[in-house]
């Protein structure tokens, strides 16, 4: 249940909320956001969605930066290759 979205939300405020929430999840709850965060990261380089525009793309790794930052400390393995993927895309940790 913790880091499962509102989905009566609009995307736009479930995707605040996954950056406010963030620092707050338990260290379980992180390891879940990480590794979620990792895969869809992950799927994304890989193999764009039908419709996603490169700017798209780089948005949503914007993004889950926001997120990850607010995950930091519960694996720094998991935290590492993330960080990796948002260098190669130039996008600030």
């Amino acid at each position: 249940m913790e880091v499962t979205d509102n989905k009566g939300l609009s995307k736009e405020k479930r995707k605040r909320l996954q950056i406010e929430h963030a620092p707050h999840l338990s260290r379980r709850a992180k390891l879940v956001k990480l590794a979620d965060k990792l895969y869809n990261l992950r799927d994304l380089k890989q193999s764009t969605p039908t419709g996603w525009s490169e700017s798209r793309v780089q948005e949503y790794f914007e993004w889950a930066a926001k997120v990850v930052a607010g995950l930091r400390g519960a694996s720094p393995a998991l935290e590492d290759k993330l960080d990796a993927m948002f260098t190669e895309r130039g996008v600030s940790k």
